[in-house]
């Protein structure tokens, strides 16, 4: 990375690891069980710099390093931690069993966990009740990561909902299992036959994504996302809150979201929060739609109290209410990291020095003065130095400078040039 000539110019400042909100079972890492309000700076349990991803649960973390390292705490009731045992846990511990296994991505599930090894292999830990593990005859929770052996193949990316887990491989074959959407379904689909892969407890083939190659796989409560290499979305599950972009009230099977709620852009990345989803185009447009109850979409909604999800006909395409409908969110314009928790997002607008590829997207400068909507709010933390480089899941392709791996490129503008330099921005909503 290249640093700046001036010799005036201030030295950035150490990484560190910050955390705060609910902390009921020592989820935060601090080594207590208070809530906290405002940001605690962790013990350097591994070197903060060295961070790859940070994970969250229904009440337990995970942190994945560079080196490939497992360091998880909180709620350990059902052995979601993978230590061996199930108390709880209030500081960032290594999980042991797998040391000497690198670690490529870690998915949190309600009360179980889903690892992803840097050689393609899942394992999984916690909570069986519904079959989340993907061990079918295994036990009703396992306090040791346990391998996944019906995955094959080399699995690129993993994702874990409220009772629900999927994976893609590295052939772009989309896989669920868990029943945490079956009842949903039944409920909301009476007398149709729902597809294998909404009641198996094993890993079971997603039907209806044969044409398309999954890159990414997402899961929120109720419903599950896949992004393709074409950036392409499909969306299945639970449509309560309007997060499948749907009139339908489940979907069954997988189903685009077209391209023109994008704007007509191939969507480059995506998150998922409980029952909303965020996603962001090849040119740095961010789009939010779903729940919108607690402000998570970042954006003021008309009243459409009359609407509800119907029932029949999955492919109608009638007047949808705005929350239902993908909606760019400008002040999130160029962002370089996403993340959203159940009901809640943290974006970040920064700058990046020079093009890596093909490692994080390279982020432009937030533009002075900025014009925020009352949901979206820059959150001032004048002691918390962010870092200008942040790590999208290396699945992802850079969505700034890199054109998605597609055998027809896209013909949109290119992302607008660098803006004047200043401090990278986090914003809440």
């Amino acid at each position: 990375m290249e640093r700046e000539s001036n010799a005036t110019a201030a030295a950035p400042a150490a990484a560190a690891l910050f955390a705060w909100g609910a902390n009921s079972y020592g989820q935060l890492g601090l080594g207590h069980k208070e809530d906290v309000l405002l940001p605690q700076q962790l013990s350097d349990f591994c070197n903060p710099g060295c961070v790859k991803s940070i994970t969250g649960g229904g009440a337990h973390s995970a942190v994945v390093t560079d080196e490939g390292s497992l360091f998880v705490c909180g709620l350990n009731k059902d052995g979601q931690l993978g230590l061996g045992h199930t108390e709880d846990v209030l500081y960032f511990t290594p999980c042991k069993s797998l040391l000497g296994c690198p670690i490529q991505q870690v998915a949190c599930g309600w009360d179980f966990t889903i690892i992803l090894t840097e050689n393609g292999q899942v394992l999984s830990c916690g909570s069986n009740s519904f079959g989340q593990l993907g061990i079918p005859h295994g036990p009703r929770r396992c306090v040791v990561p346990q391998a996944i052996e019906l995955l094959r193949e080399k699995v690129v990316s993993i994702a874990a909902g409220l009772r629900h887990a999927l994976a893609a491989t590295a052939s772009g074959t989309v896989f669920q299992w868990g029943t945490g959407l079956a009842s949903s379904g039944r409920r909301l689909c009476p007398g149709q036959t729902l597809p294998l892969f909404l009641t198996a407890k094993e890993p079971s083939r997603v039907t209806g994504l044969e044409n398309s190659q999954a890159v990414c796989v997402l899961a929120g409560s109720d419903h599950s996302a896949s992004l393709t290499d074409a950036g392409e979305l499909f969306v299945w599950g639970s449509n309560k809150h309007g997060q499948l972009a749907s009139q339908a009230a489940f979907l069954p099977v997988p189903q685009k979201i077209e391209a023109h709620c994008f704007q007509n852009e191939k969507v480059a990345a995506v998150w998922n929060g409980w029952t909303h989803l965020v996603a962001q185009t090849e040119t740095g447009k961010v789009f939010t739609w779903g729940r919108a109850d607690y402000g998570q979409l970042g954006r003021t909604l008309e009243s459409h109290e009359d609407w509800k999800p119907k029932k029949q006909d999955p492919s109608l395409r009638c007047s949808r209410p705005s929350k239902s409908t993908p909606s760019s969110l400008h002040c999130l314009m160029g962002a370089t990291e996403v993340s959203c928790g159940s009901e809640h997002n943290l974006a970040v607008i920064g700058r990046q020095p020079q093009p890596i590829s093909p490692q994080p997207p390279q982020p432009s400068l937030m533009p002075s003065p900025v014009s925020l909507p009352r949901q979206c709010q820059l959150l001032d933390l004048p002691s918390l130095h962010l870092p200008v480089t942040h790590r999208l899941p290396d699945f992802l392709p850079p969505a700034r400078h890199r054109p998605l791996p597609s055998a027809h490129h896209s013909s949109s503008a290119p992302y607008p040039g660098p803006r004047p330099a200043g401090r990278p921005a986090l914003l809440g909503f």
